[in-house]
């Protein structure tokens, strides 16, 4: 086995006996219908403050606008989030949807949640 100058096994950036721990990593998609909003310029001023809100509260995700850039009354926003347990995952998907769900200006046409494993490849 190669080793790196300080004494890890190449590659694995580790050090010799640290405990490897599961890796989840969560994935929501949200497919949005907006509310009164005739314009991209007016799609902008709901869409991002509301991905703002949600990494101010969630500083631990990952969350943009990734679909329906073109149409006005529709959007997709991402969240990713990596945590030890899947149910950690779950829980914070699950909230960032609740947060997006709590607008009254916006109605969720979909959620889709995804779960990846360490068992997964």
């Amino acid at each position: 086995m190669r080793r790196c100058p300080r004494g890890r096994p190449a590659g694995t950036g580790l050090l010799p006996g640290a405990a490897v721990t599961a890796m989840y990593i969560g994935a929501l998609t949200l497919d949005i219908l907006l509310g009164d909003v005739r314009s991209l310029k007016q799609k902008r001023s709901v869409v991002r403050p509301l991905v703002a809100e949600i990494r101010r509260r969630f500083p631990s995700v990952a969350v943009a606008e990734t679909g329906h850039l073109d149409l006005h009354r529709r959007a997709q926003i991402a969240v990713a989030v990596v945590s030890a347990t899947a149910g950690n995952c779950g829980e914070v998907l699950d909230a960032c949807e609740r947060v997006v769900a709590f607008h009254p200006e916006i109605e969720v046409l979909s959620a889709r949640q995804r779960l990846i494993g360490d068992d997964e490849d």
